[in-house]
């Protein structure tokens, strides 16, 4: 079983209260996380031209079915006033779902496990961290094999940052 595992970013503002903040408002929706990962900084990715970004992949503990989720994250992401100005642009907090449980889903506005998963490595990053040997659905690949085999140039580290939320 592969969990049900959501991605947080932000490179805007106050980068360790956005994290605080959209952990407590998703655990006010009913959606429990049961284990971090790390915080990774990571130089932007799609378009360089703004701050770096902070991300962490959280697994989670919740009744609603991915297209509960997705609006609840929608719902967060808005709350928390992110905007959506441009694809790979700033913002205060971004929240996708990477995957949830064994499901495939392929719609207009929902992908699961998210399409990006194999080319990020600020995502498969923390992936590796936590979840090293789940299986890819598609590329029949861990994420360790998957990050071990990404080729790109692009800077992501592990960052020291303890955030209040209580996680573990």
């Amino acid at each position: 079983m592969s969990g049900r595992l959501l991605l947080l970013g932000t490179n805007l503002g106050d980068k360790k209260e956005n994290f605080e903040r959209a952990l407590n408002l998703l655990n006010k929706k009913g959606i429990n996380v049961i284990k971090p990962s790390s915080i990774y900084e990571s130089e932007p990715w799609g378009i360089t031209d703004q701050p770096w970004f902070w991300n962490m992949v959280i697994e989670v503990d919740t009744p609603m079915l991915p297209r509960a989720l997705l609006s609840t994250c929608l719902e967060i992401e808005k709350k928390m006033g992110r905007i959506r100005k441009q694809k790979w642009g700033e913002r205060l907090i971004d929240i996708d779902i990477l995957y949830f449980d064994e499901q495939i889903i392929k719609e207009k506005d929902l992908e699961i496990p998210h399409p990006g998963i194999p080319e990020r490595i600020f995502t498969l990053m923390p992936l590796a961290e936590k979840w090293p040997g789940l299986i890819h659905p598609f590329s029949k690949r861990s994420q360790r094999e998957m990050l071990n085999n990404l080729s790109t140039t692009s800077v992501c580290r592990k960052i020291d940052v303890v955030l209040d939320h209580d996680l573990d």
